[in-house]
Formats: structure tokens, sequence, C-alpha cells
């Protein structure tokens, strides 16, 4: 009951009732009936409408979140990897006092999402209207999670958050269906309920209208909780509330919703990168028609400047029409040629697979694959399936496809240029290659008959596939005398910058051979590497590469120390809900149980493997200048001995030394401000004042 009705029932209480009724009896009623409709309202009501926004009374302001000269409320701009977020001042209640019910509630929102003005950038990632516990960002990071979770807590339901994207990446991590969609989200950024952005007009004749979220048009939201029912509806502003919702959703959020909750906006960038603004909002728990107060008209506008004329589709094509008669001429010239070419070229004979990697015809290789049959796909590259082919002849071999997408034309040339022109036996062959028209590149490379190493040695691959101990340390020594080859064996260093399991291909006689060189690059011996680019996959990346950007024979020697590792434990580098694996056996070698990290299913000699372990945690120890060189490794895994450093112990002694040395790892941990190994994360948040990473927290440039 609020302060004016208590006053009111105070008067009329103070008078005497007969006297009430008989002098004024239409009175007592209107007090009556004022009083049972004050206190019918609810205690628990809260409106508020912003045709703009005051930064001093109206959000709470996060991250990069600003209110710009226009009053609008500026969620992120241009910068990348942000976090913005704007919250409503105080909390709002959601439940019926003492009670699990939720209160319903009605919101309307104006938004923008603008892409950069650079036309190289692309744009990304999204908006979410929340409601959420707690104000801050804490717990959450940029790129795919939008600013609303992280990797470890999305999907917890101890969140209590309840949330609305408008999300325009495609991300599979959160099985999203497209890459322009609003979906509903509980405590997790994997959607409940989603659909293409868009709308439905009312006059039935229009099918279903979508909307492209990122086009800089402003696009006005109505979003309604009642029943245990969401109904979440969009169309451009100025157009009436379309009548059939985008989406229609039965939903409990009684053990989502705490009695009070935050309310408001939240959005991030990453590599890709845009801006997101609200220009205007409502909010009620009680009076659903309370969003017909945002203004709709004289809204500024996002849009991105058209195209200059002489870009334009029209221009383009007159003036190639303009050419056609030349292009005709020359088309019909070189084709003589190319045609009399491919007469010329006669069948390659055996001999010749075993000089230089060749050209060869598409239609021998389609011949070879059967088409390019799903029946003979044998696996996934970066940029492509993997076929098996078998040549006139009999020769057996394996076809990577690559599209010219997602840098398929470097991956390409890497290939062909490095392994194209390597020979070890540790190394898979490149036999050929071909260009088809449209961009499409093939590799031709020998078959191995057993795969990839990492579908042989994880808990979850077939146990009568599963590798033994003596072949286990076997193929490691195979790769270390490969990576050795390409950093010391021949006329140029070669880096392979993706070394890891699954690169590691077995052929019949289960012999290791490093592959995939599509990241590989190549200096002169004695130069320094010129990439400046962040390349690899998580897991295998070493420190420095984070911090510099540059990859040397230092970074290839770490990831060669992961694999030993995850070879020799049967884990991966790193598994939901486990320490990585490092970190993990480090913690076992300070406690004197390093046998404890060992596969249990191997049968082992416990004085090798140990020596071996050793050796992974030597090689990727955080340090670059305290790693060993490859050089160092295979005479270690070979067991020769030769002085190093004036020391008169062997190489094998003078390394391992090194690694069991305590003060070696508890002195490094503590110039991070931590006991375990390193983390990337955990460097990545040491020098995030002098790096700019261009990464996912699942693959970095790599495949």
């Amino acid at each position: 009951m609020n302060k004016v009705a208590l006053q009111v029932l105070f008067c009329v209480c103070s008078l005497q009732p007969a006297a009430m009724e008989k002098k004024h009896p239409k009175l007592v009623l209107f007090v009556l009936m004022f009083f049972i409709i004050t206190i019918s309202q609810p205690i628990s009501s809260l409106d508020f409408v912003f045709n703009g926004f005051n930064n001093s009374t109206d959000v709470l302001l996060y991250g990069i979140a600003d209110i710009d000269s226009s009053n609008i409320l500026t969620l992120t701009n241009e910068t990348d990897f942000v976090v913005g977020r704007g919250l409503y001042s105080s909390k709002i209640p959601t439940k019926s006092h003492n009670s699990s019910h939720v209160l319903p509630f009605s919101t309307s929102f104006i938004f923008s999402m603008t892409p950069s003005s650079n036309k190289e950038t692309l744009p990304g990632h999204g908006i979410v209207f929340i409601f959420t516990p707690s104000p801050g960002i804490d717990g959450t990071t940029s790129s795919q999670h939008l600013g609303l979770f992280n990797l470890t807590n999305d999907g917890d339901s101890d969140n209590h958050v309840f949330g609305v994207e408008f999300d325009v990446f495609l991300n599979q991590e959160f099985e999203d269906m497209d890459d322009n969609h609003v979906g509903i989200d509980v405590n997790s950024l994997k959607s409940t309920s989603s659909h293409t952005a868009g709308y439905w007009p009312d006059n039935g004749d229009q099918g279903f209208e979508e909307l492209k979220l990122n086009s800089g048009e402003n696009y006005q939201v109505w979003i309604e909780y009642a029943d245990s029912v969401v109904n979440v509806t969009m169309a451009p502003v100025g157009t009436k509330r379309p009548k059939r919702p985008l989406l229609n959703v039965s939903l409990d959020l009684s053990d989502v919703f705490e009695d009070e909750m935050y309310v408001g906006f939240t959005s991030s960038t990453g590599r890709l990168v845009q801006s997101h603004r609200i220009l205007a909002w409502s909010f009620s728990n009680s009076n659903f028609r309370l969003n017909e107060g945002l203004i709709t008209t004289g809204l500024p506008s996002f849009i991105i400047p058209k195209t200059p004329f002489y870009k334009h589709r029209s221009f383009i094509v007159g003036v190639t029409m303009g050419s056609f008669i030349v292009l005709v001429l020359i088309a019909l010239f070189s084709l003589f040629f190319v045609k009399k070419k491919a007469r010329e070229r006669a069948a390659m004979e055996d001999w010749e697979f075993e000089y230089w990697p060749h050209k060869m015809t598409y239609r021998e290789i389609d011949a070879a694959t059967d088409g390019f049959s799903d029946e003979n796909v044998i696996g996934f590259g970066g940029n492509g399936k993997v076929h098996k082919g078998v040549l006139q002849g009999g020769t057996e071999i394996a076809v990577k496809r690559i599209s010219h997408e997602n840098d398929g034309m470097r991956e390409f040339l890497a290939e062909v240029s490095s392994l194209g022109r390597l020979t070890h036996r540790s190394l898979v062959s490149l036999k050929g290659w071909c260009k088809k028209e449209k961009g499409t590149f093939m590799l031709v490379y020998d078959y191995m008959e057993n795969g990839s190493l990492d579908k042989r040695i994880y808990y979850d691959c077939d146990e009568t596939k599963m590798l033994n101990y003596n072949d286990r340390i076997r193929i490691i020594k195979d790769v270390a005398s490969a990576i050795l080859y390409l950093h010391e064996g021949w006329e140029a260093k070669v880096l392979h910058r993706d070394i890891k399991a699954s690169n590691v291909l077995l052929d019949k006689y289960m012999n290791g051979r490093l592959g995939d060189f599509g990241l590989a690059r190549m200096h002169g011996h004695g130069q320094a590497a010129s990439t400046t680019r962040v390349v690899g996959t998580v897991g295998y990346l070493a420190p420095e590469v984070f911090r510099c950007q540059r990859a040397s024979t230092r970074t290839d020697v770490f990831s060669f120390g992961i694999l030993i590792l995850e070879v020799i434990c049967g884990r991966r580098p790193i598994e939901e809900g486990k320490p990585g694996l490092v970190n993990w056996v480090w913690e076992l070698m300070m406690q004197n149980q390093l046998l404890a990290a060992v596969d249990p299913r191997l049968r082992t000699d416990d004085e090798e493997v140990d020596k071996v372990l050793h050796l992974g945690l030597l090689c990727s120890y955080p340090d670059p200048n305290s790693r060993p060189t490859m050089r160092q490794v295979v005479k270690v895994l070979e067991g020769k001995n030769e002085p190093c450093e004036a020391e008169t112990e062997d190489m094998e002694a003078y390394l391992l030394h090194k690694v069991k040395t305590r003060d070696m790892w508890i002195n490094y941990s503590r110039s991070f401000g931590y006991a375990l190994h390193p983390t990337i994360d955990n460097i990545r948040r040491s020098h995030s004042s002098f790096m700019s990473l261009s990464w996912t927290n699942s693959v970095v440039e790599g495949r």
C-alpha cells in the first residue's frame, strides 16, 4: 500500500462513519474504490522509457561501453577484442514476493550494428539482451562469447543468466544455425531456440522477410514474457509491430531468475569488428503497451555509404562486355595451344614419381579417386577433404583438395615449395600437384595405410589398433629425425609450425612420417624467420609465439615436446575439465611421481620412459633458451653420447640434469606469479600490455 492511499484511508477513518454515510455517500464510495485500486497495484512494478541515454543516471557502463554526444548507448566501436556492457542503474524485481512465480515483463529497444568503415575488416560479433544477477564483466570474454560468458563457465546452471542474442557469426562450437540469427540463451550461448533474423509482414501475401542484422539499419525489437512463454519480434524501425512473433517459445524461468536481476545489453568484438549501438529502450513488468512511447522517427542512420559507381555491378558488366570481343579472341587462341599441349603430354611412368613433384592432369586424379567419391574419403585437411586413389598401374595415393578460400592458395604454395623439394624417409612424400579452374588445388601424396598417429594413442581409439610402447618410441624417433632434417639437413632451414599427432602419419610398416606443410616457412641458415603471424594449433604453440609473434626452430622443439608427452601419456594437450597436459606432467614430476603420467595401458621400461618424459618436459619448457636443439634431442633418443658445453658428462646426462633441476622450474614460475608450468592464458594475461593476438580459443590460424 503506498503513502497516498494510507493518508486517504486515515482521513476517512478519522471521520464519524454514520455522519459520512448520511451526508457524503458518494465520497465514501469514491474513497473505497480508490483504496481497492491502489492496493491492487503490484508493489514490484517497474516502468522506464529511454529515448536517448544519460550517462550519469540511466545505465551502468562496463568495458568499452559509452554514451556518445547524441545520447546513444555505444556498446562497442571498431576496437578489436573488447567487451561492452550497459545495464539499468539498479536491480529490478523479477519474482513475486516470497514466491517462485516469475513476474511478466515487456521490453522494446532499437539497435543498430554497423560494419567497420575499413572494407578489409570482417564484421562481428553481435548483441545480447540479458538478465544477469550481477553487474560488471568479470567471467566474460570477447569474440564469439559476446561478452556474456567464457570458455569455462558457458553452460553452467549457476550463471542464472537469460538472454536473447542477435548474432552475426556462425560458430559451430555453439551449434549456430547461420551467421544472421536471433536466439534464446539460458546460461549458455548454445541457444535453446533460434531463427534467421527477420519478420512476417501482416499482409498475408508476402512470405518471411529476412533482415541483415549488421547492415547499419535501425531495427526495433519486442520481447515479452508471460505465463512461461517468451515472444520475440523484430522489424525495421518505423514498421508496425508484426502480429506473428519471430520466436514463440515455452520457457520456465523460475529456476533461472533470482528475486532481483540486472537487465541490459552486452556485446563484444574479436578479430571480427563492428559497432553495436542501442538508440532507445523501454521496459515494464506491468504495462505491455509502454513500448509505444519509443520515438521511432528522426533517428540517426548508420548505413554504410553506397559503393562508388565504378564498383557497381552495372559498370563492371559494361566494361566487361566492352572487352568481350578481345577476350574471346585471346581465349580461342589460348585454347588452341592448351589442347595441343594436353595431347602431347604422355602417360606418366612409375619411375617418374621418384623425382620431383609433377603437375598432373585433373582427369588422372579424378579417375584415380572414382570422381572423388565419398567412399574414398580418408580424412579432412585444413582446407578440404583427403581422398584415397589408385593410379593407372596400381600406385596408391592420397589426394588433398584445397579450396582457394581461407588462405588455400598460400597453403598450396607452401606445400609445393617446401615438401616438394624435401627428401627424407620420415617425411610424407609429395608425388604431384594439380590446379583446376575456379581456384581448386590438389596435392598428391604417398598413401599412408595406417592413418594418423592421434587415432592410435588416445583412450577413445580402437583398442585393437592401439600402439604399444615400443611402437610409440620408434615413431617419436622418426619424427625427431624428420624435424632435425628440416632444421639442419637441407639447403634452407624449414620451420614446420604445426607439429602435432594428427599431422604424423603411419605407413604400412608403422613408421612415423611427418606431413602437412601448409603452414611451413623457409629461410636461409643463419637468418631469422620473417613471419610475424600467430599460426599453429592451441596446445602446441610455444609461449614466445604469443609474445613475439615469431616462429623459430625453438618453437618447433616446443611442439615436439608436447607430442612426446601426449604420445607417452595417451592424453591430448588440452582436454575439457582437466589441467593442461604439460602442467599435469610437471606437477607429477615435482611430486616425484612422474611415472604416474604414463598411459596405464602400456608396458614400459621405467628408466627409459622416465628419460623420455623428462626430455618432453625440457623440450616444452617455457623459456626457449633452455630448450635443447633437435640435434641434442635426437642424440638423447638414439642414446649417442657427445660432450656438451665443455662438460665431461654425456649429452643425455647433461640435458636430463637440466630438466630435473627444481630451481630451474620454480624460478621461471615465480616470474609469472604462479607455481605451475605457465599456460597460454597465463602468458596472454601477463603480456596483454604489448600483445595483439589474432587467435581464437580453439585454433590459431591452424588446422
